[in-house]
């Protein structure tokens, strides 16, 4: 039968969705914190295995062997030493500059930074020691003869009888915050992974401007420039997200998240229309202003499929769900063509254009309308002719003729089609 210890340990474990092992990593690296703070001194790596079967620990110093320091060494270590405590007894007696204190500050992150590097050598390429985690071989032969250059030293320590009463509140503390870290560390990566993906998530609450967003471990921010302009947010609404990115803070996993992105567009387009989602129609290239109208060229190779027709659907049944889905949105249904003019000509779609003109040098394009079709052209501040340059690549130059400047047998450019206008 299992004891209380491992039980609770169990417990613990199906709520957070840890391991066993890491939880006991987390108890033993408690116990040796507390073990360091009340009967440790800073040369001491302590380290505690405990026992979840029987409530027994051991205490042990654990140190590797390394090669004997030359008498320049120990010179260059007994004068870094002797400078530290001169700078700390300055410190205790308020002489110290602002300068010195830098360099105090400077010496214990290079000291936190030797400690990592597992050659032993330091970023100048000169031999570290670190009397914490290291002992020169001459001291470990004294110990047991037998040691050689890189073997571990372990050396037990005597257990007062009151260190589980004096040390229980400092592990306690520990173990809490121990376990939390490691929540949020299984957190931020399972959703680290999401980065750049489509969730679902429902409206929370609201923080001045931004939006909280609850997904099932965690909450995320929506701020106002990811919002889609003029789309109302009430608490419990089940939102399509966008995730932009995922930073863990000492506060834990920070999710930013988007309902702008032109990627909320194209998952939707995926999760819609099979075509799409099996490679036979592909998504060359998306123009959005969210909230108010998106342009999004398709494209396929297989001359028995209409791809504008394949992503409307039977009464217009596929487009309308993502439109629904993105609150009403405009989108324009463009097919890509290799041919510039002609794609650029259907990009400006609803307007019917008369002629384009290329310039590759500096990838501009001239459009010439007529009267009638300027402001189609155009779109209600310029949205139209922007949308269509941005899902092209080119810069695009809307001209008004009259029917009589063009040629004869000039004939108008292919339409494309759009939905919702």
């Amino acid at each position: 039968m299992d004891n209380p210890i491992k039980t609770a340990i169990k417990q613990i474990c199906a709520e957070k969705g840890l391991s066993e092992e890491s939880v006991i990593e987390t108890i033993n690296s408690a116990l040796a914190a507390a073990y360091r703070k009340d009967f440790g001194d800073k040369n001491q790596n302590i380290i505690v295995d405990f026992n979840v079967e029987t409530g027994d620990m051991q205490v042990v110093d654990e140190k590797e062997v390394v090669e004997d320091l030359t008498e320049e060494e120990l010179a260059e270590m007994e004068k870094i030493k002797n400078e530290r405590e001169e700078l700390k007894e300055k410190i205790a007696s308020g002489e110290i500059t602002s300068e010195e204190l830098r360099r105090l500050r400077e010496e214990r992150e290079t000291e936190e930074k030797n400690e990592l590097i597992g050659e032993g050598l330091g970023e100048d390429g000169k031999r570290k020691f670190n009397p914490k985690t290291q002992i020169q071989l001459k001291d470990a032969k004294e110990i047991k003869k037998k040691y050689k250059v890189g073997d571990i030293v372990r050396t037990d320590l005597e257990i007062p009888g009151d260190f589980g009463r004096m040390a229980a509140q400092t592990a306690k503390q520990v173990i809490i915050q121990k376990i939390r870290e490691a929540e949020r560390g299984i957190v931020y990566q399972e959703y680290k992974d999401k980065e750049g993906k489509i969730l679902t998530g429902t409206v929370q609450k609201f923080d001045g401007k931004n939006v909280i967003i609850d997904f099932d471990k965690i909450s995320a921010i929506l701020p106002p420039v990811e919002q889609i302009r003029g789309e109302r947010y009430r608490t419990g609404d089940r939102l399509k997200i966008y995730v932009l990115s995922v930073n863990l803070t000492t506060r834990g996993p920070e999710i930013l998240v988007s309902r702008s992105h032109s990627e909320i567009v194209k998952n939707l387009f995926q999760n819609e229309i099979p075509e799409i989602n099996n490679g036979t129609i592909e998504i060359k290239s998306i123009a959005r202003e969210a909230g108010n109208r998106t342009k999004i060229a398709v494209y396929t190779n297989d001359d028995s499929i209409d791809p504008i027709g394949s992503c409307i659907g039977q009464r217009g049944a596929r487009i309308q769900t993502i439109i629904n889905e993105l609150g009403g949105e405009k989108i324009d249904l463009i097919e890509y063509s290799e041919n510039a003019e002609k794609y650029i000509s259907q990009s400006l779609s609803p307007a019917k254009i008369k002629k384009v003109e290329l310039n590759e040098e500096d990838m501009s394009a001239k459009v010439f309308v007529n009267s009638d079709q300027l402001s189609l052209t155009i779109g209600r501040a310029g949205q139209n002719v922007r949308l269509a340059s941005r899902l092209t690549g080119w810069k695009i130059n809307v001209i008004e003729i009259e029917t009589a400047e063009m040629p004869k047998d000039e004939e108008p450019m292919a339409e494309s089609k759009s939905e919702n206008e």
